[in-house]
């Protein structure tokens, strides 16, 4: 089979290794790609945002499977393109998309379903959102009502951090200004991260993670996309993920179905583990980035059959084993991440940190420029590695890290110290 996946992340990087090991997989692309995919992937330099660039390249191509990395392609209808060209696509239509396209629909969704979440309303202007604000007191959560790239919510610790995000969010700082937000109670647990595979009426549970989205050590500064993640998460009990399947994926997948959306993909979601039990933060449709890192070690299967399943709508028999081990993923950011930050710098050691028994490294923001590896984004490399604990994954991705030259980047020393506690 000839695959495509779109997308130049760490997230596509992972997939690609993953798919690269298929035995279907005979020819693999990337579109853009990365200085590290392009060892498992010929790297085309395509915008993914023009559909119909894509489309050309697949039928020139003769692609037989499309793997859509982003959310950003999914919730502008690229596998609703992809499908109608007669490309089997691996990703949900522009409909079903919405449940992260769009918070206050999922919030909606999550109301007449049932589904617990944490109480909230919708806003179209500034005033009542701070009259609303006002009244509740905080803690409290703003959030954006589309798409922000990771950076459209602030929990807001004082009534006047949550009026400078509704400002911020309505003044146009996230890249536009926001035709909606959303306000809700801050709920109180521990979050981790949720993924099953959907084919438009069964779903499966892949396996959980836990992140680290703030940028400094003791999850202290500012949030980002994400400075590392472990698997499996020690919170989510197998009574844990049974709820979550059947309290919040489960009914999440039957009202699509019921609204004429089936949604086919990869369910991501983010909770909140109370005391009552799991709720849902938001959702996600597509992989998480950096915890498809972590998935990707600890998965056994050939993953391409369990793609291409979601698909077709054959979920029902399948089943998909996964290591006992755990994995653990250092993000290397450039400095200044997540505010502003160079380009161009050179990565040394690369192959000499591959050389740490259990590690891969995913590349995130890079480039080449023939001889060298150059960091061309904010988050540049994920250091992966497994082992039999948390703690033992921990030691061999920093031990990773340390053999890495690159002076203009910058990690977090404690990935995974709340599973490592734990362990002890």
């Amino acid at each position: 089979m000839n695959i495509l996946i779109l997308g130049s992340g760490g997230r596509e990087h992972a997939l690609a290794w993953k798919i690269a090991g298929s035995p279907l997989a005979t020819k693999l692309y990337c579109a853009p790609g990365n200085a590290g995919i392009a060892q498992e992937a010929e790297c085309v330099p395509i915008d993914i945002a023009d559909h119909k660039a894509v489309i050309a390249f697949c039928q020139a191509k003769a692609i037989d499977f499309v793997v859509v990395g982003p959310e950003a392609p999914l919730c502008a209808g690229i596998a609703d393109d992809l499908e109608a060209a007669g490309i089997k696509t691996f990703g949900p239509g522009k409909w079903a998309a919405r449940l992260e396209g769009s918070k206050g629909f999922t919030k909606d969704l999550c109301k007449a379903n049932n589904i617990p979440t944490a109480a909230y309303q919708r806003f179209k202007g500034a005033a009542a959102a701070k009259d609303y604000v006002r009244a509740k007191g905080a803690p409290i959560v703003v959030k954006n009502d589309g798409l922000a790239a990771g950076k459209g919510v602030v929990v807001a610790g004082t009534i006047e951090e949550a009026e400078a995000a509704i400002d911020m969010m309505f003044g146009g700082a996230l890249s536009e200004p926001a035709w909606e937000i959303v306000i809700e109670d801050c709920m109180v647990g521990e979050e981790a991260s949720f993924f099953a595979l959907c084919d438009g009426e069964t779903a499966i549970p892949l396996a959980s993670a836990q992140d680290h989205k703030r940028v400094g050590d003791g999850d202290t500064g500012p949030n980002t996309g994400g400075m590392g993640a472990y698997s499996p998460a020690p919170i989510m009990t197998p009574d844990m993920n049974k709820r979550v399947m059947d309290e919040i994926i489960l009914p999440t997948v039957r009202a699509l179905k019921a609204m004429g959306a089936p949604y086919k993909g990869v369910l991501f979601a983010g909770l909140m583990i109370t005391e009552e039990g799991p709720q849902l933060i938001e959702y996600n449709v597509r992989f998480g980035d950096p915890e498809t890192q972590v998935l990707m070690l600890r998965l056994m299967s050939d993953f391409l059959p369990a793609l291409m399943a979601a698909r077709d709508g054959q979920l029902k028999n399948f089943d998909l084993r996964w290591t006992d081990d755990a994995a653990l993923t250092v993000v290397m950011a450039a400095k200044g991440y997540p505010g502003s930050y160079d380009k161009g710098s050179i990565i040394g050691g690369l192959d000499e940190a591959a050389q740490v028994e259990g590690v891969e490294i995913f590349h995130a923001g890079t480039k080449t420029d023939g001889k060298n590896i150059l960091a061309n984004g904010g988050r540049v490399l994920n250091v992966s590695a497994r082992g039999k604990t948390v703690c033992e994954a921990q030691q061999r991705a920093y031990a990773a890290v340390d053999r890495i030259d690159w002076p203009q980047g910058f990690c977090r020393r404690d990935i995974g110290w709340r599973a490592i506690e734990r362990e002890q």
